[in-house]
Protein backbone atom coordinates (compact mmCIF):
# COMPACT_ATOMS: atom_id res chain seq x y z
CA UNK A 1 0.00 0.00 0.00
CA UNK A 2 1.34 3.43 -0.91
CA UNK A 3 2.09 5.87 1.97
CA UNK A 4 -0.39 8.73 2.39
CA UNK A 5 0.28 11.96 0.51
CA UNK A 6 0.92 13.97 3.68
CA UNK A 7 3.57 11.45 4.78
CA UNK A 8 5.36 11.77 1.39
CA UNK A 9 5.34 15.54 1.73
CA UNK A 10 6.79 15.27 5.26
CA UNK A 11 9.58 12.92 4.08
CA UNK A 12 10.47 15.32 1.28
CA UNK A 13 10.70 18.23 3.70
CA UNK A 14 13.02 16.18 5.91
CA UNK A 15 15.17 15.30 2.92
CA UNK A 16 15.50 18.95 1.95
CA UNK A 17 16.40 20.00 5.50
CA UNK A 18 18.99 17.25 5.78
CA UNK A 19 20.48 18.07 2.40
CA UNK A 20 20.79 21.81 3.00
CA UNK A 21 22.08 21.45 6.56
CA UNK A 22 24.14 18.29 6.79
CA UNK A 23 25.34 17.07 3.40
CA UNK A 24 29.06 17.21 2.75
CA UNK A 25 28.47 19.47 -0.23
CA UNK A 26 26.04 21.88 1.43
CA UNK A 27 24.35 24.65 -0.48
CA UNK A 28 27.44 26.82 -0.30
CA UNK A 29 29.71 24.20 -1.83
CA UNK A 30 27.56 22.98 -4.67
CA UNK A 31 28.10 23.79 -8.29
CA UNK A 32 25.21 26.23 -8.16
CA UNK A 33 27.98 28.73 -8.87
CA UNK A 34 27.49 28.08 -12.54
CA UNK A 35 23.71 28.17 -12.66
CA UNK A 36 23.55 31.70 -13.96
CA UNK A 37 26.65 31.01 -16.10
CA UNK A 38 27.68 34.64 -16.00
CA UNK A 39 27.76 35.74 -12.43
CA UNK A 40 28.95 32.33 -11.18
CA UNK A 41 30.56 32.28 -7.76
CA UNK A 42 34.20 33.33 -8.07
CA UNK A 43 36.78 31.58 -5.95
CA UNK A 44 39.42 34.18 -6.78
CA UNK A 45 41.64 34.77 -3.73
CA UNK A 46 44.41 36.98 -5.14
CA UNK A 47 44.55 39.83 -7.66
CA UNK A 48 44.19 38.45 -11.18
CA UNK A 49 46.53 39.40 -14.00
CA UNK A 50 44.67 37.39 -16.63
CA UNK A 51 40.95 37.17 -17.32
CA UNK A 52 41.07 34.26 -19.77
CA UNK A 53 43.36 31.57 -21.22
CA UNK A 54 44.02 30.35 -24.75
CA UNK A 55 45.99 27.11 -24.50
CA UNK A 56 47.39 25.69 -27.75
CA UNK A 57 48.43 22.07 -27.30
CA UNK A 58 50.45 20.49 -30.11
CA UNK A 59 49.35 16.89 -29.71
CA UNK A 60 52.13 14.35 -30.17
CA UNK A 61 54.85 16.60 -28.68
CA UNK A 62 56.62 18.90 -31.16
CA UNK A 63 60.43 18.68 -31.42
CA UNK A 64 61.10 21.89 -29.50
CA UNK A 65 64.80 21.00 -29.56
CA UNK A 66 64.58 21.81 -33.28
CA UNK A 67 62.45 24.93 -32.80
CA UNK A 68 63.75 26.94 -29.84
CA UNK A 69 66.90 25.27 -28.44
CA UNK A 70 69.79 25.38 -30.88
CA UNK A 71 72.68 23.08 -29.94
CA UNK A 72 75.89 23.56 -32.01
CA UNK A 73 77.50 20.68 -30.12
CA UNK A 74 74.69 18.37 -31.19
CA UNK A 75 75.33 19.38 -34.81
CA UNK A 76 79.05 18.70 -34.34
CA UNK A 77 78.33 15.22 -32.98
CA UNK A 78 75.68 14.39 -35.58
CA UNK A 79 75.76 10.67 -36.33
CA UNK A 80 78.01 9.80 -33.39
CA UNK A 81 76.89 7.15 -30.86
CA UNK A 82 75.10 8.66 -27.89
CA UNK A 83 77.41 8.76 -24.82
CA UNK A 84 76.78 5.85 -22.46
CA UNK A 85 76.22 8.21 -19.54
CA UNK A 86 72.94 9.35 -21.10
CA UNK A 87 71.64 5.82 -21.56
CA UNK A 88 72.29 4.20 -18.19
CA UNK A 89 69.00 3.33 -16.50
CA UNK A 90 67.04 5.11 -19.24
CA UNK A 91 63.73 3.95 -20.69
CA UNK A 92 62.63 4.90 -24.18
CA UNK A 93 59.30 4.43 -25.87
CA UNK A 94 60.77 3.08 -29.13
CA UNK A 95 64.56 3.44 -29.30
CA UNK A 96 66.39 0.11 -29.14
CA UNK A 97 70.08 -0.68 -29.01
CA UNK A 98 72.65 2.11 -28.93
CA UNK A 99 71.21 5.18 -30.72
CA UNK A 100 73.16 7.82 -32.59
CA UNK A 101 72.90 11.57 -32.02
CA UNK A 102 70.84 13.57 -34.48
CA UNK A 103 71.76 17.17 -35.23
CA UNK A 104 69.35 19.85 -36.40
CA UNK A 105 68.02 19.40 -39.92
CA UNK A 106 66.92 23.00 -40.51
CA UNK A 107 68.60 26.39 -40.28
CA UNK A 108 68.12 29.16 -37.73
CA UNK A 109 67.22 32.81 -37.71
CA UNK A 110 67.60 35.38 -34.96
CA UNK A 111 64.56 37.13 -33.52
CA UNK A 112 64.65 40.81 -32.63
CA UNK A 113 65.31 40.07 -28.97
CA UNK A 114 68.24 37.80 -29.81
CA UNK A 115 66.48 34.44 -29.41
CA UNK A 116 67.40 31.94 -32.12
CA UNK A 117 64.43 30.25 -33.76
CA UNK A 118 64.13 27.57 -36.43
CA UNK A 119 63.97 29.11 -39.90
CA UNK A 120 60.60 27.43 -40.46
CA UNK A 121 58.97 29.97 -38.10
CA UNK A 122 59.66 33.44 -39.57
CA UNK A 123 56.33 34.98 -38.49
CA UNK A 124 56.59 33.68 -34.93
CA UNK A 125 60.17 34.93 -34.69
CA UNK A 126 58.86 38.48 -35.09
CA UNK A 127 56.63 38.08 -32.02
CA UNK A 128 59.10 36.66 -29.51
CA UNK A 129 59.64 40.06 -27.93
CA UNK A 130 56.17 39.61 -26.38
CA UNK A 131 56.73 36.00 -25.35
CA UNK A 132 58.38 34.15 -22.48
CA UNK A 133 60.29 31.11 -23.73
CA UNK A 134 60.68 28.34 -21.15
CA UNK A 135 63.43 25.89 -22.13
CA UNK A 136 63.34 23.81 -18.95
CA UNK A 137 59.94 22.14 -18.76
CA UNK A 138 59.85 18.51 -17.67
CA UNK A 139 57.29 15.82 -16.91
CA UNK A 140 57.03 12.42 -15.21
CA UNK A 141 55.56 10.57 -18.20
CA UNK A 142 57.03 9.45 -21.53
CA UNK A 143 53.93 8.12 -23.32
CA UNK A 144 51.35 10.40 -24.87
CA UNK A 145 48.10 9.67 -23.04
CA UNK A 146 49.55 9.62 -19.49
CA UNK A 147 51.62 12.74 -20.20
CA UNK A 148 48.60 14.60 -21.57
CA UNK A 149 46.48 13.55 -18.61
CA UNK A 150 49.17 14.71 -16.19
CA UNK A 151 49.45 18.04 -18.00
CA UNK A 152 45.73 18.76 -18.19
CA UNK A 153 44.30 17.02 -15.12
CA UNK A 154 47.24 16.73 -12.71
CA UNK A 155 47.23 12.92 -12.78
CA UNK A 156 48.45 10.41 -15.41
CA UNK A 157 45.28 8.36 -14.91
CA UNK A 158 41.82 9.34 -16.19
CA UNK A 159 39.05 10.44 -13.87
CA UNK A 160 40.26 13.83 -12.61
CA UNK A 161 38.80 17.19 -13.67
CA UNK A 162 40.66 18.87 -16.51
CA UNK A 163 42.44 22.19 -16.14
CA UNK A 164 39.71 24.05 -17.99
CA UNK A 165 37.09 22.46 -15.74
CA UNK A 166 38.98 23.60 -12.64
CA UNK A 167 39.09 27.13 -14.05
CA UNK A 168 35.37 27.02 -14.87
CA UNK A 169 34.61 25.70 -11.38
CA UNK A 170 36.78 28.36 -9.78
CA UNK A 171 35.82 31.41 -11.82
CA UNK A 172 32.76 30.71 -13.97
CA UNK A 173 32.20 32.56 -17.24
CA UNK A 174 32.14 36.25 -18.08
CA UNK A 175 29.30 35.63 -20.54
CA UNK A 176 26.16 33.88 -19.32
CA UNK A 177 25.25 32.95 -22.91
CA UNK A 178 28.48 31.08 -23.66
CA UNK A 179 30.29 28.24 -21.87
CA UNK A 180 33.20 29.02 -19.57
CA UNK A 181 35.33 26.27 -21.17
CA UNK A 182 35.46 25.62 -24.93
CA UNK A 183 37.54 23.06 -26.85
CA UNK A 184 38.49 22.89 -30.54
CA UNK A 185 40.53 20.30 -32.43
CA UNK A 186 42.47 20.27 -35.70
CA UNK A 187 44.91 17.96 -37.42
CA UNK A 188 42.46 15.16 -38.16
CA UNK A 189 42.50 13.16 -34.92
CA UNK A 190 41.62 13.54 -31.27
CA UNK A 191 44.43 13.66 -28.67
CA UNK A 192 45.82 10.33 -27.50
CA UNK A 193 43.99 10.68 -24.17
CA UNK A 194 40.76 11.56 -25.98
CA UNK A 195 37.96 13.64 -24.56
CA UNK A 196 39.08 12.91 -21.01
CA UNK A 197 41.36 15.94 -21.48
CA UNK A 198 38.33 18.23 -21.23
CA UNK A 199 36.28 16.08 -18.87
CA UNK A 200 34.92 17.56 -15.66
CA UNK A 201 35.87 14.39 -13.76
CA UNK A 202 34.22 14.43 -10.36
CA UNK A 203 33.27 18.13 -10.32
CA UNK A 204 29.76 18.83 -11.65
CA UNK A 205 29.44 18.19 -15.36
CA UNK A 206 28.38 21.78 -16.02
CA UNK A 207 32.15 22.51 -15.95
CA UNK A 208 33.02 20.05 -18.73
CA UNK A 209 34.56 21.53 -21.87
CA UNK A 210 32.13 22.22 -24.71
CA UNK A 211 33.63 20.91 -27.94
CA UNK A 212 33.06 23.10 -31.01
CA UNK A 213 32.91 21.01 -34.16
CA UNK A 214 34.75 22.06 -37.32
CA UNK A 215 32.02 21.02 -39.77
CA UNK A 216 28.25 21.38 -39.63
CA UNK A 217 26.68 22.98 -36.58
CA UNK A 218 29.47 23.98 -34.16
CA UNK A 219 27.51 22.35 -31.32
CA UNK A 220 25.21 19.34 -31.75
CA UNK A 221 21.46 20.01 -31.58
CA UNK A 222 21.99 23.76 -31.91
CA UNK A 223 19.10 23.98 -34.37
CA UNK A 224 15.48 23.44 -33.38
CA UNK A 225 13.95 20.18 -34.69
CA UNK A 226 11.68 20.40 -37.71
CA UNK A 227 8.30 21.76 -36.70
CA UNK A 228 9.63 23.52 -33.57
CA UNK A 229 9.85 27.26 -33.27
CA UNK A 230 11.68 29.22 -30.59
CA UNK A 231 8.58 29.71 -28.42
CA UNK A 232 7.72 25.99 -28.44
CA UNK A 233 11.30 25.09 -27.61
CA UNK A 234 11.20 27.45 -24.64
CA UNK A 235 7.93 25.95 -23.38
CA UNK A 236 9.47 22.48 -23.59
CA UNK A 237 12.53 23.67 -21.69
CA UNK A 238 10.38 25.22 -18.95
CA UNK A 239 8.45 21.96 -18.55
CA UNK A 240 11.67 19.92 -18.28
CA UNK A 241 13.15 22.36 -15.78
CA UNK A 242 10.01 22.23 -13.63
CA UNK A 243 10.19 18.43 -13.56
CA UNK A 244 13.88 18.53 -12.68
CA UNK A 245 13.24 20.97 -9.84
CA UNK A 246 10.58 18.61 -8.47
CA UNK A 247 13.16 15.81 -8.63
CA UNK A 248 15.76 17.96 -6.91
CA UNK A 249 13.32 18.93 -4.16
CA UNK A 250 12.63 15.25 -3.59
CA UNK A 251 16.16 13.83 -3.71
CA UNK A 252 18.64 16.71 -3.52
CA UNK A 253 20.96 15.39 -6.24
CA UNK A 254 23.37 18.20 -7.26
CA UNK A 255 23.62 16.75 -10.77
CA UNK A 256 19.97 17.68 -11.23
CA UNK A 257 20.90 21.33 -10.80
CA UNK A 258 23.71 20.76 -13.30
CA UNK A 259 21.22 19.42 -15.85
CA UNK A 260 19.00 22.45 -15.34
CA UNK A 261 21.96 24.78 -15.91
CA UNK A 262 22.98 22.89 -19.05
CA UNK A 263 19.47 22.97 -20.51
CA UNK A 264 19.21 26.71 -19.94
CA UNK A 265 22.70 27.41 -21.30
CA UNK A 266 22.02 25.27 -24.38
CA UNK A 267 18.87 27.28 -25.06
CA UNK A 268 20.77 30.57 -24.85
CA UNK A 269 23.61 29.17 -26.96
CA UNK A 270 21.20 28.73 -29.88
CA UNK A 271 21.42 32.50 -30.29
CA UNK A 272 24.92 33.26 -29.01
CA UNK A 273 27.06 30.52 -30.61
CA UNK A 274 26.26 31.14 -34.31
CA UNK A 275 27.26 34.79 -33.92
CA UNK A 276 30.40 33.96 -31.93
CA UNK A 277 31.73 31.46 -34.50
CA UNK A 278 30.81 33.40 -37.64
CA UNK A 279 34.26 33.84 -39.19
CA UNK A 280 32.72 35.20 -42.37
CA UNK A 281 31.91 38.38 -40.46
CA UNK A 282 35.62 39.14 -40.04
CA UNK A 283 37.10 41.68 -42.48
CA UNK A 284 39.42 40.49 -45.29
CA UNK A 285 42.54 41.90 -43.60
CA UNK A 286 41.96 39.63 -40.58
CA UNK A 287 41.68 36.56 -42.80
CA UNK A 288 44.86 37.66 -44.57
CA UNK A 289 46.62 37.97 -41.23
CA UNK A 290 45.68 34.50 -40.01
CA UNK A 291 45.48 32.70 -43.35
CA UNK A 292 41.96 31.57 -42.53
CA UNK A 293 39.22 30.20 -44.76
CA UNK A 294 35.69 30.30 -43.30
CA UNK A 295 34.17 26.81 -43.24
CA UNK A 296 37.53 25.02 -43.30
CA UNK A 297 39.03 22.87 -40.55
CA UNK A 298 42.38 24.32 -39.56
CA UNK A 299 44.51 25.50 -36.68
CA UNK A 300 44.38 29.01 -38.18
CA UNK A 301 40.56 29.03 -38.09
CA UNK A 302 40.62 27.80 -34.50
CA UNK A 303 43.08 30.52 -33.48
CA UNK A 304 40.77 33.19 -34.89
CA UNK A 305 37.78 31.55 -33.20
CA UNK A 306 39.73 31.55 -29.92
CA UNK A 307 40.21 35.31 -30.18
CA UNK A 308 36.50 35.79 -30.87
CA UNK A 309 35.57 33.63 -27.87
CA UNK A 310 37.80 35.31 -25.28
CA UNK A 311 36.63 38.64 -26.68
CA UNK A 312 33.12 37.54 -25.73
CA UNK A 313 33.99 36.39 -22.23
CA UNK A 314 34.84 32.68 -22.57
CA UNK A 315 37.21 31.89 -19.73
CA UNK A 316 39.29 28.97 -21.05
CA UNK A 317 39.77 28.08 -24.73
CA UNK A 318 41.68 24.87 -25.44
CA UNK A 319 43.05 24.17 -28.93
CA UNK A 320 44.37 20.69 -29.75
CA UNK A 321 46.33 20.29 -32.99
CA UNK A 322 47.37 16.75 -33.97
CA UNK A 323 50.25 15.64 -36.20
CA UNK A 324 53.31 16.59 -34.15
CA UNK A 325 54.57 13.10 -33.24
CA UNK A 326 57.86 13.30 -35.18
CA UNK A 327 59.29 9.75 -34.96
CA UNK A 328 60.76 9.45 -38.46
CA UNK A 329 59.08 6.17 -39.38
CA UNK A 330 57.57 7.52 -42.63
CA UNK A 331 57.08 10.87 -44.43
CA UNK A 332 53.98 11.64 -42.34
CA UNK A 333 56.00 11.80 -39.10
CA UNK A 334 59.53 12.85 -40.03
CA UNK A 335 61.67 15.98 -39.62
CA UNK A 336 62.00 16.70 -43.35
CA UNK A 337 58.40 16.39 -44.60
CA UNK A 338 55.88 16.42 -41.74
CA UNK A 339 57.67 18.87 -39.44
CA UNK A 340 57.88 21.64 -42.11
CA UNK A 341 54.21 21.04 -42.97
CA UNK A 342 53.12 21.48 -39.35
CA UNK A 343 55.46 24.45 -38.94
CA UNK A 344 53.76 26.25 -41.85
CA UNK A 345 50.33 25.62 -40.31
CA UNK A 346 51.40 26.91 -36.90
CA UNK A 347 53.78 29.78 -37.68
CA UNK A 348 51.39 32.23 -39.28
CA UNK A 349 48.39 31.30 -37.12
CA UNK A 350 50.09 31.66 -33.73
CA UNK A 351 51.88 34.86 -34.74
CA UNK A 352 48.57 36.30 -36.01
CA UNK A 353 46.82 35.40 -32.75
CA UNK A 354 49.41 37.32 -30.74
CA UNK A 355 49.25 40.32 -33.09
CA UNK A 356 45.45 40.35 -33.10
CA UNK A 357 45.13 40.07 -29.33
CA UNK A 358 47.68 42.86 -28.83
CA UNK A 359 46.10 45.34 -31.22
CA UNK A 360 42.65 44.76 -29.70
CA UNK A 361 43.94 45.36 -26.19
CA UNK A 362 43.28 41.75 -25.20
CA UNK A 363 46.80 40.36 -24.81
CA UNK A 364 47.39 41.94 -21.39
CA UNK A 365 44.34 40.11 -20.00
CA UNK A 366 44.64 36.88 -22.02
CA UNK A 367 47.22 34.26 -21.07
CA UNK A 368 48.40 32.41 -24.19
CA UNK A 369 50.20 29.09 -23.65
CA UNK A 370 51.77 26.94 -26.37
CA UNK A 371 53.48 23.55 -26.10
CA UNK A 372 53.28 19.77 -26.10
CA UNK A 373 53.16 17.01 -23.51
CA UNK A 374 56.92 16.26 -23.44
CA UNK A 375 60.07 16.73 -25.52
CA UNK A 376 61.98 14.71 -28.13
CA UNK A 377 65.31 12.92 -27.84
CA UNK A 378 68.55 14.35 -29.25
CA UNK A 379 69.07 10.89 -30.80
CA UNK A 380 67.62 9.55 -34.04
CA UNK A 381 64.94 6.99 -33.27
CA UNK A 382 65.59 4.89 -36.38
CA UNK A 383 62.73 2.52 -35.59
CA UNK A 384 62.89 -0.77 -37.54
CA UNK A 385 65.88 0.53 -39.47
CA UNK A 386 64.13 3.58 -40.90
CA UNK A 387 66.35 5.83 -43.02
CA UNK A 388 64.30 8.94 -42.17
CA UNK A 389 65.00 11.47 -39.43
CA UNK A 390 62.92 11.51 -36.25
CA UNK A 391 63.10 11.69 -32.47
CA UNK A 392 61.66 9.50 -29.71
CA UNK A 393 59.67 10.69 -26.67
CA UNK A 394 61.70 12.56 -24.07
CA UNK A 395 60.25 13.64 -20.68
CA UNK A 396 63.43 15.20 -19.24
CA UNK A 397 63.30 18.59 -20.99
CA UNK A 398 61.34 20.56 -23.54
CA UNK A 399 60.27 24.11 -24.36
CA UNK A 400 57.01 26.02 -23.99
CA UNK A 401 55.84 29.54 -24.82
CA UNK A 402 53.77 31.84 -22.62
CA UNK A 403 52.53 35.30 -23.57
CA UNK A 404 50.26 38.03 -22.24
CA UNK A 405 48.24 37.74 -19.05
CA UNK A 406 50.94 38.85 -16.61
CA UNK A 407 54.01 36.95 -17.88
CA UNK A 408 57.33 38.52 -18.83
CA UNK A 409 57.99 39.76 -22.34
CA UNK A 410 61.01 38.55 -24.28
CA UNK A 411 62.41 36.45 -21.42
CA UNK A 412 64.20 33.09 -21.69
CA UNK A 413 63.77 30.89 -18.63
CA UNK A 414 65.87 27.77 -18.00
CA UNK A 415 68.55 25.98 -19.99
CA UNK A 416 69.56 22.49 -21.10
CA UNK A 417 72.91 20.76 -21.58
CA UNK A 418 75.07 20.84 -24.72
CA UNK A 419 73.00 18.26 -26.60
CA UNK A 420 69.56 19.05 -25.13
CA UNK A 421 69.24 15.91 -23.05
CA UNK A 422 68.79 17.23 -19.50
CA UNK A 423 67.96 20.51 -17.75
CA UNK A 424 70.90 22.44 -16.33
CA UNK A 425 69.07 25.51 -15.02
CA UNK A 426 65.67 26.26 -13.48
CA UNK A 427 63.64 23.06 -14.00
CA UNK A 428 59.88 23.66 -14.18
CA UNK A 429 57.49 20.75 -13.67
CA UNK A 430 54.06 20.63 -15.31
CA UNK A 431 52.48 21.07 -11.84
CA UNK A 432 54.44 24.33 -11.53
CA UNK A 433 52.93 25.45 -14.83
CA UNK A 434 49.44 24.64 -13.55
CA UNK A 435 50.03 26.49 -10.27
CA UNK A 436 51.39 29.53 -12.12
CA UNK A 437 48.49 29.65 -14.57
CA UNK A 438 45.94 29.56 -11.74
CA UNK A 439 47.90 32.26 -9.91
CA UNK A 440 47.74 34.52 -12.96
CA UNK A 441 43.98 33.99 -13.05
CA UNK A 442 43.76 35.09 -9.40
CA UNK A 443 43.36 31.61 -7.87
CA UNK A 444 45.55 30.00 -5.19
CA UNK A 445 46.16 26.48 -6.52
CA UNK A 446 46.32 25.08 -2.98
CA UNK A 447 42.93 26.57 -2.07
CA UNK A 448 40.99 25.61 -5.21
CA UNK A 449 39.77 22.22 -4.01
CA UNK A 450 36.80 19.90 -4.41
CA UNK A 451 35.69 17.25 -1.95
CA UNK A 452 35.48 13.74 -3.41
CA UNK A 453 35.69 10.27 -1.85
CA UNK A 454 36.34 11.69 1.57
CA UNK A 455 39.11 14.17 0.84
CA UNK A 456 39.81 17.46 -0.89
CA UNK A 457 41.39 17.23 -4.36
CA UNK A 458 43.06 19.97 -6.38
CA UNK A 459 44.62 20.30 -9.84
CA UNK A 460 48.15 20.29 -8.40
CA UNK A 461 47.33 17.37 -6.13
CA UNK A 462 50.90 16.09 -5.74
CA UNK A 463 53.02 19.25 -5.75
CA UNK A 464 53.53 22.46 -7.66
CA UNK A 465 54.73 25.98 -6.91
CA UNK A 466 54.07 29.32 -8.52
CA UNK A 467 57.14 30.14 -10.64
CA UNK A 468 57.53 33.85 -10.04
CA UNK A 469 60.43 34.10 -12.49
CA UNK A 470 57.78 33.80 -15.22
CA UNK A 471 55.75 36.73 -13.94
CA UNK A 472 56.07 40.29 -15.18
Amino acid sequence: MSPPTDMLAHLRRLQRRWFLRDSALGLGGMALAALDRGEGRSRRQIPARARSVIYLHMEGAPPTLDIFDRKPELDRLDGEPCPDSFLQGERFAFIKGHPRLLGHRHGWLRAGNGIEVCELFPHLAQQLGDVTLVRSMFTDQFNHAPAELLLFSGSPRPGRPSMGSWVSYGLGSDNRDLPAFVVMTSGGTLPSAGRSLWSSGFVPTVHQGVELRSTGDPVLYLQDPAGYDRARRERSLRAIVDLDREHHDAFGDPETETRIAQYELAFRMQSSVPEAVDLASEPPEVHALYGTTPGATSLANNCLLARRLVERGVRFVQLFDAGWDIHGTNPTDDLMTQFPKKARELDRALAALLVDLRRRGLLDETLVVWGGEFGRTPMNEKRNGSTLWGRDHHPHCYSMLLAGGGVKCGAVIGATDAIGYRITENPIHVHDLQATMLHLLGVDHEQLTYGFQGRAFRLTDVHGVVRRELLA
